[in-house]
């Protein structure tokens, strides 16, 4: 049995990589195994040692951390977690269309990404609630917006909005005050709709195809 999450780090601020290590080292099922600058520094990292969870930023200077998802494929089963100070609304949704399994902002409170981590590991998604709204919102306003797809029913948002903010179906049943077999019910309907099997399938669809239908207010769409 695995005794811990093996972490990979892309990031080419040293000073804010090292806080970063000292602070998930701090948790003991978490095993940073490689810290790296550069795309081509992670690429060898994956292919040389076995990874759980890569935390990669967006911002490499030179480079972009969404040309590393690109290569990933070849590289291993390793789940994506962005860590980043910002990305534009565009590069949010081309992250998650890549595979990204999480969006976590730097600036946020550190309990969030170890959250984030444990819950990504663990074949959920976690995306941080603001920077995705803003990410819709922009691809609401563009003329080429996605064609509006199959519509889902105010409880259905309320069920996939909860599991964007990252929360188990305990959680889920908690905020909507259901039980979990009716959120259990309610995300195999969303599965359906969607035409996916996971809950990170369920997210990079949602948000590709359906994002003004599925991730919007049904007032702000009538707006």
């Amino acid at each position: 049995m695995r005794e811990r999450i093996r972490i990979l780090m892309v990031d080419d601020h040293t000073l804010f990589r090292e806080s970063l290590v000292r602070l998930l080292e701090r948790e003991p099922e978490f095993e940073v195994v490689a810290r790296c600058a550069t795309v081509a520094e992670g690429l060898r990292a994956l292919a040389a040692i076995d990874v759980d969870v890569v935390l990669l930023d967006y911002d490499l200077g030179d480079e972009v951390g969404t040309d590393l998802l690109a290569r990933l494929g070849a590289a291993g089963n390793a789940k994506v977690i962005m860590v980043t100070a910002g990305m534009r609304p565009g590069a949010t949704l081309n992250a998650a269309n890549s595979g990204v399994a999480g969006l976590v902002l730097k600036h946020s409170d550190p309990r969030h990404l170890i959250e984030a981590i444990r819950r990504v590991d663990a074949g959920e998604t976690w995306w941080d609630a603001g920077i995705l709204r803003t990410a819709v919102a922009d691809e609401k306003e563009q003329p080429g917006a996605p064609a509006r797809g199959r519509s889902i029913t105010d409880r259905q948002r309320q069920v996939l909005r909860s599991i964007l903010d990252g929360l188990t179906n305990k959680e889920i049943a908690a905020r909507m005050q259901a039980s979990e077999t009716a959120v259990k019910a309610t995300i195999q309907e969303l599965f359906s709709k969607a035409g996916v099997r996971t809950r990170s399938q369920l997210v990079r669809v949602a948000i590709e195809r359906y994002s003004i239908d599925w991730l919007t207010d049904e007032q702000s769409q009538q707006g």
